[in-house]
């Protein structure tokens, strides 16, 4: 925000989602002693108010944009789980090169343990959160195509004319395309919390140790040329996920 005094010319002004529902209006703002915003209060459509963080909330001029707190969350927890993950593996290799006591490993590593299994649980909370989303949105776009069904129905009759009937058609349709988009980007959500738990599930396997094999008994002698096959081991699994726009729990 390069000049955030121009917050206060949205007072007032429509709030919508990311995909253009009205969501209310902003009602005021919340500022810390000293002058920065810190979060919002909001009118919303029903008549209920909130106040809610600054990060969920994007502004530009007179366009106010409620951010999808479920992939603010998710972006936050695809960046810190492989972090604090990489953190402790690094953490072991400066204990097994002997640069930190082992008392001390051990400490840092438990904190890192804990964070992570938390982390952890938010994500998987995260992913049954999302999942219930993507059936709402499931049972709207079936609602929405019965809708554009009796419309058709109803305009073939005679019932409803040209005019009425373009006007809610097209109605229909915007909404159709809101729906599968927010749907779109929920399970591009869903997969990348469940690549990422999936990848950390795995870690690095590992490595795979030298073994003595004994030399095979010597066979009779025949005008054949013998082939030996050596198997290779199975190449670790790496799990790359792409973040998405970070935005803040």
């Amino acid at each position: 925000m390069s000049n955030e005094s121009n917050l206060f010319l949205s007072i007032g002004k429509p709030i919508k989602d990311e995909y253009g529902r009205a969501v209310g209006r902003v009602a005021s703002f919340a500022l810390t002693p000293s002058g920065k915003f810190d979060s919002v209060f909001i009118e919303y459509n029903d008549g209920k108010f909130s106040k809610v963080p600054m990060e969920y909330l994007q502004f530009n001029g007179a366009e106010v944009t409620f951010l999808s707190t479920v992939k603010s969350q998710a972006s936050v927890l695809c960046d810190q789980i492989p972090l604090i993950w990489r953190k402790d593996q690094a953490l072991k290799d400066l204990a097994e090169k002997r640069k930190i006591s082992p008392d001390l490993y051990q400490e840092l590593h438990n904190n890192f343990d804990s964070i992570l299994s938390q982390l952890k649980k938010d994500a998987q909370t995260l992913i049954d959160t999302t999942a219930k989303e993507i059936a709402r949105c499931d049972q709207e776009i079936k609602t929405l195509g019965y809708a554009v069904v009796n419309l058709e129905l109803e305009h073939e009759i005679g019932q409803i004319d040209d005019e009425a009937y373009k006007s809610a058609f097209n109605m229909l349709q915007e909404n159709l395309k809101r729906v599968h988009k927010e749907k779109s980007d929920l399970e591009l959500v869903k997969s990348k919390l469940s690549n990422i738990l999936l990848g950390d599930s795995k870690q690095i396997e590992p490595k795979p140790t030298a073994t003595h094999t004994e030399p095979p008994a010597k066979k009779p002698a025949t005008n054949e040329a013998t082939i030996v096959t050596t198997e290779l081991p199975e190449p670790p699994v790496v799990v790359y996920v792409k973040e998405v726009g970070k935005a803040g729990i």
